[in-house]
């Protein structure tokens, strides 16, 4: 009888999901046939970021810029560790990790796809003098997680973008 009410619910339910558009995240589909990413071997961004689009499997990695249809040239990546509050004795409470990342995209003769663009993550965190390992692990982990939702992001804006290719002509 249970299992009868529920399945009543559960055909709606999960209509009303499909109707209101919602689906989950799958692979995106960059609008490029080939990809440049111009970023050290050492990088953590652009080794996430590469496999991200591997994975996405519509757009081959270019080994040179002269043999991609466009270019990822990333610029200045800044991290920032800011204080926010402090104790009445002086003492670090609050912390605010700010990670900002600008790129540009371009084509093989260096003019832009898309207007250049940059992203901005911010995470507080609270701080304890007595807890001094744990709370470095933490900030560790929020790098760490600012990274994969930066690179999560990067995505989303490349599979968006709508790219201009000017003639093979010109």
């Amino acid at each position: 009888m249970r299992a009868a009410l529920r399945s009543i619910w559960l055909v709606p339910a999960l209509a009303l999901l499909a109707a209101c558009g919602f689906q989950l995240r799958g692979a995106y589909t960059l609008p490029f046939e080939s990809l440049y990413i111009a970023v050290p071997d050492y990088s953590v961004v652009g080794a996430h970021l590469k496999r991200a689009i591997r994975a996405s499997g519509s757009t081959r990695l270019a080994l040179t810029a002269s043999d991609a249809q466009a270019t990822f040239l990333p610029g200045a990546e800044y991290r920032d560790r800011v204080v926010l509050s402090v104790s009445g004795t002086g003492r670090v409470s609050e912390l605010r990790l700010r990670y900002l990342f600008s790129y540009r995209l371009t084509d093989d003769k260096g003019r832009d796809l898309v207007a250049p663009g940059s992203v901005e993550l911010i995470r507080d965190l609270t701080y304890d003098d007595s807890n001094v390992l744990a709370k470095q692990q933490e900030e560790t982990l929020l790098w760490r997680d600012m990274e994969s939702d930066l690179v999560q992001q990067l995505m989303r804006r490349l599979a968006a973008a709508k790219p201009v290719f000017q003639a093979a002509a010109e």
